[in-house]
Formats: C-alpha cells, sequence, structure tokens
C-alpha cells in the first residue's frame, strides 16, 4: 500500500483488540508505552524546533513537561494515528475475515444521500432566496443526520456491492468525490445485503418497505415485479492504492 486515502482508525482499533483475545491486556500496555515514548520524542523535538515563536505557547523546556502546541498536537496525533494503520496492515495481512475489493468503479447512487453530500459542500455559494432553503447548511445537516454513506461498487464483469464510507474517517483531504476517480483497494467487512432501489434518499427516510413486497394479489392481478437483486453491504476499513509491481 502506498497510498492510503481512507482509513476507519476507530474501526480498526477495535478490529485489533478483537484480534488480539486473551493478549488484550498485555497489548495495551505495550500500546501505551509506544504512545508515551512517541510523545515525548514528539514534543521534544517541536519544542527545540518552535520555542522561539511564543505565540504557539512553548515555555522554552523540552522534554515531556512542555506544553504542546496545535502544531505539536497535531504531529503527535498523525503520529499515533500512523501506529494504529501499521499495526492493522500487520494484523490484516493474513486474515480472511477482511475481504478485499479489487477493481471497482465506485459511484454515488442516483438520488442518495452520498449524491447529495458530494455536492452540498458547493451549495454555500448558491443563491438560497429562490429555493427558500438554507443551501449552505444543507451540507452541515446530512452530516449530522448521518456518519456512514453507501456507494455503489461495480466490477468489470457488472456485479455489485455496496460500499459504506465512515464521513470523518478520510485522509488527506480526500472526500466521496474521489472514490470514483482513483484505482483504489477495499478492505471491507461483510455486515448485511441490500437492494440496489433502496439506496435513495425516499427509502432511506421510511421504513415503509411494504411496496416491495410480493404479495398474492399483485400475482392474481398481474402487477407483480420481480424482487430486486440483494446487494453484499461492507463496511469500508481502508481504501488505498497498491503498489503494481
Amino acid at each position: 500500500m502506498i497510498k492510503i486515502v481512507y482509513f476507519d482508525e476507530e474501526s480498526a482499533s477495535d478490529y485489533l483488540d478483537i484480534s488480539v483475545g486473551g493478549k488484550a491486556v498485555s497489548t495495551t500496555e505495550e500500546v501505551k508505552e509506544r504512545s508515551r515514548e512517541t510523545q515525548a520524542k514528539v514534543e521534544a523535538k517541536v519544542a527545540a524546533k518552535l520555542s522561539w515563536l511564543p505565540f504557539l505557547g512553548f515555555s522554552g523546556e523540552t522534554g515531556a513537561g512542555v506544553d504542546l502546541s496545535r502544531a505539536g498536537r497535531s504531529i503527535l496525533s498523525k503520529t499515533l494515528s500512523n501506529t494504529i494503520l501499521t499495526d492493522y496492515l500487520a494484523q490484516v495481512e493474513q486474515d480472511d475475515r477482511v475481504t478485499r475489493l479489487h477493481g471497482l468503479h465506485v459511484k454515488a447512487p442516483q438520488d442518495s444521500m452520498a449524491f447529495m453530500k458530494m455536492y452540498t459542500p458547493y451549495m454555500i455559494i448558491a443563491k438560497t432566496e429562490a429555493s427558500g432553503v438554507d443551501l449552505a447548511r444543507l451540507d452541515e445537516a446530512l452530516e449530522g443526520a448521518k456518519g456512514y454513506y453507501e456507494m455503489l461498487g461495480e466490477s468489470a464483469d457488472g456485479s455489485k456491492c455496496v460500499l459504506r464510507f465512515n464521513i470523518k474517517a478520510f485522509r488527506n483531504n480526500y472526500g466521496l468525490t474521489d472514490l470514483g476517480r482513483m484505482r483504489l483497494v477495499f478492505h471491507g467487512v461483510l455486515v448485511g445485503e441490500t437492494a440496489e432501489d433502496r439506496l435513495g434518499m425516499d427509502s432511506e427516510m421510511s421504513d415503509d418497505i411494504r411496496e416491495h413486497q410480493l404479495t398474492a394479489a399483485n400475482v392474481l392481478d398481474g402487477t407483480a415485479k420481480a424482487p430486486a437483486p440483494l446487494l453484499d453491504v461492507y463496511d469500508v476499513l481502508l481504501a488505498g492504492v497498491e503498489h503494481a509491481g
């Protein structure tokens, strides 16, 4: 893996805890110790380089007692995040419970919340008087209403699946829009199944599924429709670019 686009760190952390089983206590202590060592090193380096900038909040001291600035906290956070990522990649290497999905063309289903979420950030520049809707706050509303967004993945042979993404787990300023433009490998956990026509906003905001049920009356009057095929639904843990060689 040479480029990480998306990493659901909380889910990966849960996966690591589950995977170690009875070794959870010792592993936790090892992680804590590594974290303490990492924090001490980062604090010292940041303090040494930035202590001459008084507005960053450094006291000029080095070592574990240094008050980290926002820059220091950012470096520390990213370092610890990368520690979890490295541990995850090592653990998942031989684990067939996590499915590798290759060669998928990913897009947002038409009229889905994911489709809307891809465009609402641009609506802040739109005029809202005519529509009567505060378009600038629609993006905020969508993010508050839904944490995971479904995207449709289609392989070269036409088979499809649903990929669910934690909107807060994208890295390096990537987002939903970028998924359809890259050749990515996805690590997913199979969590269920759904029909493609259940991914629209109307279906998601309603729990009335009677229109999708096949009844005897439908069969007799000739209005019955074959139920839509169910697609596997995967919660994505990681998405990235693999080295071609």
